[in-house]
C-alpha cells in the first residue's frame, strides 16, 4: 500500500513561472527543514511565497494526516510549477504604434512525503 502524498496548491501567483522554477528546482527532493533554510536565506521574490506554501504544506500533514512534525520526517517529493493566466496589456511606442506586454503568472503543486528509513 502506498502512502498518499500531502498536498499544497497555490494558484495565480504574480510572477512568472521561469523565474519560480528557478527557486523550486533549489528545494526539490530536500528535506523539509533543509528546504525551510534554504528558502529563508534565498534572495529571490519567489521564496517567501514558495516557503509559505511549504508551511501550508505541513500544516496540511498535521491536521489532515496526524503527522507530528518532529517525529516523522518529510522531505519535498515534488514541486510543479505550471503557467497560469496572463495578463495582456499594451504600451505606447514610436510612430503611434503599440506593443504587448504579457504579465505571466504562476501555478504552483508541492507534494511532501515520509523519509523511509
Amino acid at each position: 500500500m502506498t502512502e498518499k502524498p500531502i498536498n499544497a496548491k497555490l494558484s495565480r501567483l504574480r510572477i512568472a513561472p521561469r523565474k519560480v522554477r528557478l527557486v523550486a528546482d533549489l528545494i526539490r527532493g530536500k528535506e523539509v527543514e533543509e528546504a525551510r533554510n534554504i528558502l529563508k536565506f534565498t534572495v529571490k521574490k519567489a521564496s517567501r511565497p514558495l516557503l509559505k506554501l511549504l508551511n501550508s504544506a505541513l500544516a496540511n500533514a498535521e491536521n489532515n494526516f496526524d503527522i507530528d512534525r518532529d517525529e516523522v520526517d518529510l522531505y519535498v517529493d515534488k514541486i510543479v510549477v505550471n503557467e497560469a493566466p496572463t495578463m495582456k496589456r499594451w504600451r505606447a511606442i514610436a510612430r503611434g504604434r503599440t506593443q504587448e506586454i504579457k504579465k505571466r503568472s504562476s501555478h504552483i503543486e508541492l507534494s511532501l512525503k515520509k523519509v523511509n528509513k
